[in-house]
């Protein structure tokens, strides 16, 4: 039988799944850029340029194992702009027998590849993707009988099965499963900040940076500042700069933000990982093999691998158990339109400023920077949940539905109802101006709480909590801030509520008049 074996641009992995038996005498690679995938939302111009540029490398990869490898570019001329539509033409093109491909990463992809038996009367086998440390059957029979998910119990669970951190079967190193208390300091003013590892586009790059140039003019996002990875080599290059730079004090400062500092101590290894360039376990035992040499302390490493093993596996687990429903839910009925300032960063309030503005520049910002900035915001604003998530999706570069929905629906929003976290993850402007710089030189201050000058996070938050009462009040670990709450007098109640009515009235105003004609 000859193979048609279709490599996803989230899929950049010579051990995915498609490719474990190709036989290079008869099979063929297809690799498709389409129309669908880079407009279905309107990506960062970064974004795009990672997928198509990484594409192209890892298609010259294969090439030069011998592999034949059909790969058609976004502008060719008979390109039809569909997965489905390139399918189509290149079994045609080689008389294939049967379609082999690794379960993609998204619900709607999915969707469609499961049509393609019918449509095009052949066999379609759809290989589980190996490069995760739990199958989608695997957190499934974890979550068999759970009335709750909580992810530190995900987490452990998966610790004990790796073994990673552990004093035998049982026990965490160190006698702590989680060291998240100690890695929540506030940057000091004079500590030395690893320098930003980029690098600079090869001629491949170049050639896909002019194409969405002219076919992508008005999408967010600068293209000027591009300095992603686009091969193994280079990825493989980030990874370890960050073992050798960052990962060392990751774990005391992986909370904290800086003006004009877009990357701190983070890895900035997210875009890797998801499209394949990097595989999560060689990030894992990297990081691990710093702590084994003594060049990271325990609790920047247990920080670090209960992002990957635990929160991106367990995010994963959700999605899959719970879509396409999960999509639907508005726990908070939460409706107001996405403020126009997260596409333009044109707010006098400096904290989302910085964050937009970094996010224009890099398709990135840092996961405190999204659910206690953007997504905080959202949150007390009442911003409508599709919204906010389709920005997501359109401003990161590590931003694929199964990973990003999530996150911003169930975490960020708490849209599930506290199916995927155990609270709202709301907060005052005490938070931002102890985990930043950010309110030194803001227009307002997170010392006042009511007022002209007041930090709007302030008023909002205790807004966010008389608007839900009813919806949160039961929550256990709401109960500390509705205590507080209780001992308000009426009339400060309703000082609150004016002042962010008013707010709220102000910011609709401010996007309807960015929509009318």
């Amino acid at each position: 039988m000859k193979t048609l074996r279709l490599v996803f641009g989230d899929q950049l992995s010579r051990s995915i799944s498609a490719l474990h038996d190709i036989d290079p005498t008869r099979d063929v690679v297809l690799m498709v850029e389409v129309h669908d995938e880079t407009t279905y939302v309107r990506h960062h111009k970064q974004k795009i340029v990672l997928f198509l540029a990484a594409m192209r490398h890892f298609a010259e990869s294969l090439r030069a194992e011998g592999i034949c490898v059909d790969y058609v570019q976004l502008d060719h001329d008979e390109n039809s702009g569909t997965f489905t539509g390139e399918v189509g033409r290149a079994l045609h093109r080689h008389h294939a027998d049967r379609i082999v491909v690794t379960e993609p990463g998204e619900w709607r992809v999915q969707e469609m590849v499961q049509t393609w038996g019918k449509a095009f009367d052949m066999p379609v086998e759809i290989h589980e993707d190996s490069r995760y440390f739990c199958s989608r059957a695997g957190f499934a029979e974890w979550a068999k009988g759970r009335k709750v998910f909580r992810m530190e119990h995900f987490y452990r669970h998966m610790r004990r099965k790796t073994g990673w951190l552990m004093s035998g079967k049982d026990q965490p190193q160190g006698g702590q499963w989680n060291y998240d208390a100690e890695n929540r300091k506030k940057l000091p003013g004079n500590i030395p900040i690893p320098p930003d590892h980029r690098f600079l586009p090869d001629a491949i790059t170049r050639s896909v940076m002019t194409l969405v140039r002219k076919r992508f003019p008005d999408h967010f996002g600068d293209l000027e500042s591009f300095g992603w990875a686009v091969t193994r080599k280079d990825a493989l290059e980030a990874l370890q700069h960050f073992t050798t730079h960052g990962l060392s004090q990751f774990g005391d400062y992986q909370d904290a933000m800086k003006t004009g500092q877009d990357f701190l101590f983070h890895a900035v290894l997210s875009p890797y990982i998801n499209i394949g360039l990097l595989n999560p376990r060689e990030v894992c035992e990297a990081v691990l093999a710093a702590y084994q040499n003594g060049s990271a302390p325990l609790a920047a490493v247990e920080g670090f691998i209960r992002q990957v093993l635990g929160w991106r596996e367990y995010v994963r687990g959700i999605y899959w158990m719970h879509m396409p429903e999960y999509a639907q839910t508005n726990f908070l009925n939460a409706s107001r339109p996405l403020p126009e300032f997260y596409w333009t960063g044109e707010t006098d309030m400096k904290c989302l400023r910085e964050t937009i503005e970094g996010t224009r520049r890099n398709a990135y910002a840092h996961h405190i920077q999204r659910l206690m900035i953007t997504g905080n915001f959202a949150l007390l604003t009442g911003v409508a949940p599709p919204q906010l998530e389709e920005w997501y999706l359109v401003v990161y570069a590590d931003a694929l539905e199964w990973v990003e929905l999530p996150n911003t629906h169930g975490m960020a929003l708490h849209a599930d109802g506290g199916l995927l976290g155990s609270k709202p993850y709301a907060a005052s402007g005490a938070y931002i101006d102890r985990m930043s710089d950010y309110c030194a030189g803001c227009a307002y201050h997170p010392k006042i709480k009511l007022g002209a000058d007041a930090c709007p996070f302030n008023y909002l938050y205790w807004y966010f909590l008389i608007v839900n009462e009813t919806r949160l009040d039961a929550n256990p670990r709401m109960a500390l801030p509705y205590r507080s709450l209780a001992r308000m007098t009426t009339e400060h109640r309703r000082e609150i509520i004016r002042q962010a009515e008013q707010f709220l009235t102000r910011l609709e105003d401010s996007c309807s008049a960015q929509t009318e004609p």
